[in-house]
């Protein structure tokens, strides 16, 4: 892609290859809808005079579906990159540093999947020693669950320690009070722009059709509530308290350099998941620090189930989409002990425990700990492309 008259660096990731698009606000202003480019935001409102983008909200523009957004992109992509309109763009960009981020969309539904066969093998192997690390339904569709859509926050969003039921083994009743084992999971989110009619499926070759784009998320976790309620059902109190996502919305468009085949499936899924024509992999590497440090990179591309995929079955029963769902893939985690995308993993089940640079230990999360997670992808012509960060920092229970 040609420069900018913004003289962006090479290294930027926000370049306009990229163009992600997110909710903004300065003070004294109402939130409205920008799009980063270097280490600045363009007031989309006021540049386009569009409503649309003043709404606080992307869901009103994204129900447009992909026409509009690619006459957008198209449109932002000469106002970046040619420099007539310098003098009508340079007056709607501020500073990426002088504004506060907002969540990006108005969340309909959020469903979560399960869709890394290293994290799904190293939670069989920690739980189930005895037994094939998969269940056997695994291997033949993406798993999942409903989570709660009014709990899904922007990224700085305070992680407050979760309280609920929790009972050890050992234990002959269970107890309450504050979780002890607060988790993270690394994971990357779907944003879908355009609805679907109740009873009727998407098929995986319609995924551009439906979703707009990609965020990072955090699904926080916590494994001593979650382990105690969810058999026989599932994920309930142990996930629903909050789950964070970041707040740029990076557009499929951007990923066509990162686009790439997913593993090879064993045995080969029903038809309907079969994705050989237009596979949906995506090369996006991932990154998750602790107060700062380095403990894992976990790959993206070696995930088992693509994003088409899940759309794919999530609706393969009928179920219809909304402007504003939002689903995300799983725990992202490597075949290496430095890919694993979650504590449960990185601790072997609190076995074996953390020694940070400091020299202090973690098992699973303190108060105090802050997590950020951080991704990036190949862009053309050797460029980057940026997700930005989700963050997070966890505090005391509440408990009044």
């Amino acid at each position: 892609m040609t420069g900018s008259w913004l003289e962006l660096p090479p290294d930027t990731g926000y370049g306009p290859a990229n163009l992600p698009h997110g909710v903004f606000s300065t003070p004294g202003t109402a939130p409205r809808t920008g799009i980063a480019i270097g280490d600045r935001v363009l007031d989309l409102a006021a540049a386009t005079g569009d409503d649309v983008h003043a709404t606080g909200t992307l869901n009103a523009w994204l129900a447009q579906g992909p026409q509009v957004w690619a006459a957008l992109r198209a449109q932002l992509v000469e106002w970046f990159t040619d420099e007539s309109h310098r003098g009508d763009v340079e007056p709607h960009l501020l500073p990426r540093a002088d504004v506060t981020m907002h969540l990006p969309i108005e969340v309909a539904d959020y469903v979560d999947f399960y869709s890394s066969q290293h994290h799904a093998e190293n939670l069989g192997a920690m739980f189930r020693p005895d037994s094939a690390a998969l269940t056997p339904n695994w291997k033949h569709l993406p798993i999942g669950y409903h989570g709660r859509a009014g709990t899904v926050a922007v990224s700085g969003t305070p992680v407050v320690r979760p309280c609920g039921q929790r009972k050890a083994p050992a234990e002959d009743a269970p107890t309450f009070g504050p979780s002890q084992r607060l988790d993270i999971e690394a994971e990357v989110g779907f944003v879908v722009g355009v609805g679907s009619e109740l009873g009727t499926a998407v098929p995986v070759g319609r995924f551009a059709d439906h979703v707009f784009g990609v965020c990072l998320v955090n699904d926080w976790s916590s494994r001593d509530l979650q382990a105690w309620e969810y058999v026989p059902l599932g994920p309930f109190l142990g996930k629903s308290f909050l789950t964070s996502v970041s707040p740029w919305v990076v557009p499929l468009a951007a990923l066509e350099a990162a686009r790439v085949a997913p593993p090879t499936r064993d045995p080969q899924p029903l038809p309907y998941l079969r994705d050989d024509a237009e596979p949906w992999g995506l090369d996006i590497s991932l990154e998750v620090r602790l107060n700062g440090e380095v403990l894992s990179r976990p790959p993206f591309d070696l995930m088992y189930w693509t994003p088409a995929q899940q759309l794919a079955h999530l609706t393969v029963n009928g179920a219809s989409l909304r402007t504003g769902d939002l689903f995300a893939s799983g725990t992202v985690s490597g075949p290496r002990a430095d890919q694993r995308g979650s504590f449960i993993e990185l601790s072997w089940g609190g076995r074996e425990p953390l020694t940070l640079a400091d020299g202090s230990t973690r098992t699973f999360l303190e108060d105090g700990d802050e997590v950020v997670l951080t991704a990036s992808a190949p862009g053309p012509d050797g460029s980057r492309i940026s997700f930005g960060e989700v963050t997070g920092r966890v505090e005391p229970a509440r408990r009044d």
